[in-house]
């Protein structure tokens, strides 16, 4: 039996849900001649700023009901990034202790701002041991939110189920990122259980195994390096991560993803992080081989990581420069493409 804690608990993530209301999609001029629409779904608006918010609600929700968070139970997971900040702002609100394990390079800020603890360790790849180990001497719940995306309930509440409802007739591409793979995964598996006939795409960074796994039929294909692209790619294919749903895995040059992350900003004033560029890159590589065979329709793609924050990574030259990511001739690319001086 759910005990009153545990009630109160899940009630305020379902407040928190409907308070925060549904994200908006934003429409991304195309040439009209192309007759090819491009929206984006702006997960920006989520209240701490990107896409990881649902899943961290969604995970917390399921860790509660399932009565491996109690009241009092300190948080640990492996994390860093927009990932690290959603966990704290969930942790926060519901009174719980939060610690995130992150890289020795990572920052964490974010998740000391909402109160939070980050503990740093190296090399990079130990974090997901420390923070199981860590879990276990202080008598936690290990998140593991990489793993844990793969049997999450989304309660109705995924970015799936929204978009579905926002859009009317579906889309002939969806496109999203990977990072645990489990929003890939939720759009997919609703496109097949509703017969819908929109494919869908994952716009993958370089060193990823996401493109190589996918392509190979290789459930365990790892590369062992970290993609430089906040928030997508992974240097191992996660649990989450569902090939069979996915109809096509475009590989994006990170300077490109750079490149694109800036034109989102020219033309809608975001400050998107180069994840939101990934995703623009692909759309884009679809809507061309849509319109060069004459085809008509919608391409909807993922803004998931709008911030002021950004302006200081891929809108930086000095940023760019020390990643040796050039991004100048994939700017010049997008412009000749949408006909742009």
């Amino acid at each position: 039996m759910i005990d009153g804690w545990a009630a109160e608990a899940v009630a305020r993530l379902d407040r928190e849900r409907e308070d925060a209301g549904p994200t908006p999609l934003r429409d991304f001029p195309l040439p009209e001649a192309w007759g090819v629409r491009l929206r984006l779904k702006d997960e920006s608006a989520q209240p701490t700023g990107g896409l990881k918010h649902r899943l961290a609600r969604a995970l917390f929700a399921q860790a509660i009901a399932s009565g491996r968070i109690t009241e009092g139970t300190t948080v640990v997971d492996a994390t860093g990034g927009p990932m690290a900040v959603a966990e704290a702002y969930f942790a926060r609100l519901l009174g719980l202790p939060y610690i995130a394990v992150m890289p020795k390079k990572s920052s964490g800020a974010g998740v000391e701002r909402l109160g939070g603890t980050c503990r740093y360790v190296d090399p990079p790849l130990a974090v997901y041991e420390q923070a199981a180990r860590l879990s276990e001497e202080i008598g936690g719940h290990h998140l593991d939110h990489y793993r844990s995306a793969a049997e999450v309930d989304w309660r109705g509440a995924s970015l799936a189920d929204e978009l579905f409802g926002q859009v009317g007739d579906c889309p002939r591409w969806i496109v999203a990122g990977a990072g645990t793979g489990a929003t890939s995964a939720a759009i997919g598996r609703l496109l097949r259980a509703r017969g819908l006939r929109g494919r869908l795409a994952v716009a993958d960074p370089e060193n990823s195994a996401y493109f190589p796994g996918w392509a190979t039929g290789a459930p365990d294909y790892a590369t062992g390096m970290p993609s430089r692209i906040e928030g997508v790619g992974r240097p191992r294919m996660e649990p989450a991560f569902d090939s069979a749903v996915v109809d096509l895995v475009v590989p994006v040059p990170d300077a490109a993803s750079v490149a694109a992350a800036r034109h989102v900003r020219q033309v809608t004033g975001l400050a998107v992080g180069a994840a939101t560029g990934t995703n623009l890159w692909a759309a884009l590589e679809l809507i061309t081989r849509m319109r060069d065979r004459g085809e008509r329709g919608e391409v909807v793609g993922v803004i998931g990581d709008a911030g002021e924050r950004h302006l200081a990574t891929c809108h930086d030259d000095a940023w760019a420069a020390a990643r040796g990511l050039d991004w100048r001739p994939y700017a010049e690319r997008l412009r000749d493409l949408l006909g742009e001086p």
